[in-house]
């Protein structure tokens, strides 16, 4: 396998997992958030990723959710989720779960919080990869995993046979764009903060986006990318300097973006649903920030 071996390319929203009240899985406000952000244009999802909470979720509820995801998208667009885990055996197990439930591919991060050599990961990856046969997004994102896939070892990474993509979101342009350099021949580069870069990493040869933002603001999805794409420096521009604002507004004042996103997305009327703990609803003067700025950006009346 290789980038010609699929066809992923333009916005494929990161979705957020909506929370009941009493923390399950809110199975119809997930189905119709897909069904949003496919009349929204989107060229399809990530599910059950780090904005999908994955960390949250016991081994049981990510497969029951290859189900559901599997089952609401019905092969309307690319269909990929998260199955990462720490050790080999459980990723193995999470990714052929995830094969036999029908979806397009995974999306595997490093292990996380033990320190690991680039040697130590690339047989990490080489084992899940030998003992499983659906094609694998690679996930770059140190900021949560600690293990960083830089762009050498993403090179090696690719040579595996079923990795056919790479998400970047490391959150570094240096490390995105010699990422890009080092294997966009190879297999196909998602940027994964495209409400900070995504306009010029798409002018740059970037197959498309894994972003959380597109769940609030839709704009920063498939218009984003196509502006970026045709050329059209203006409105790119214009959709990108919102994107980083956006950013900032979810991240300061004591907000954090997962919890930022779901809140966001409820003042919108998009189903949010609740972050299941250890993260907790915003609410007090962050939840007060967060309504007021959504107002000065428009976005919210």
């Amino acid at each position: 396998m290789n980038r010609d071996s699929i066809d992923w390319a333009g916005s494929l929203p990161a979705l957020t997992t909506p929370f009941t009240q009493d923390g399950k899985i809110d199975e119809k406000a997930f189905a119709e958030n897909v069904d949003r952000l496919i009349a929204a244009g989107s060229d399809g999802f990530v599910v059950g990723g780090c904005t999908g909470e994955f960390w949250a979720l016991s081994h049981e509820e990510r497969a029951r959710y290859y189900d559901l995801a599997v089952e609401v998208v019905a092969g309307r667009v690319t269909l990929i989720v998260g199955s990462g885990a720490v050790t080999v055996d459980e990723t193995v197990a999470l990714t052929n779960k995830a094969a036999k439930a029908g979806v397009d591919g995974v999306l595997i991060l490093p292990p996380y919080f033990v320190k690991l050599s680039d040697d130590e990961i690339f047989a990490h990856f080489s084992d899940v990869a030998a003992a499983t046969r659906i094609p694998i997004l690679l996930y770059n994102i140190p900021g949560n995993a600690v293990n960083w896939l830089k762009p050498d070892l993403v090179r090696r990474l690719a040579d595996l046979d079923t990795v056919v993509a790479v998400k970047e979101s490391s959150g570094d342009w240096n490390n995105f764009y010699a990422t890009l350099i080092e294997v966009v021949d190879k297999i196909r580069v998602f940027c994964g903060p495209a409400s900070i870069y995504g306009a010029p990493a798409v002018e740059l040869g970037a197959d498309g986006f894994v972003d959380c933002f597109p769940n609030v603001w839709a704009q920063g999805g498939r218009p984003l990318f196509d502006a970026a794409k045709s050329g059209d420096r203006k409105k790119a521009g214009e959709l990108q300097k919102t994107g980083r604002l956006l950013t900032d507004l979810f991240t300061s004042e004591g907000r954090t973006l997962y919890p930022a996103t779901k809140a966001a997305m409820d003042m919108l009327g998009f189903n949010g649903g609740r972050p299941r703990p250890p993260l907790r609803p915003m609410q007090g003067a962050e939840l007060a920030g967060l309504r007021q700025g959504l107002i000065q950006l428009g976005l919210l009346a």
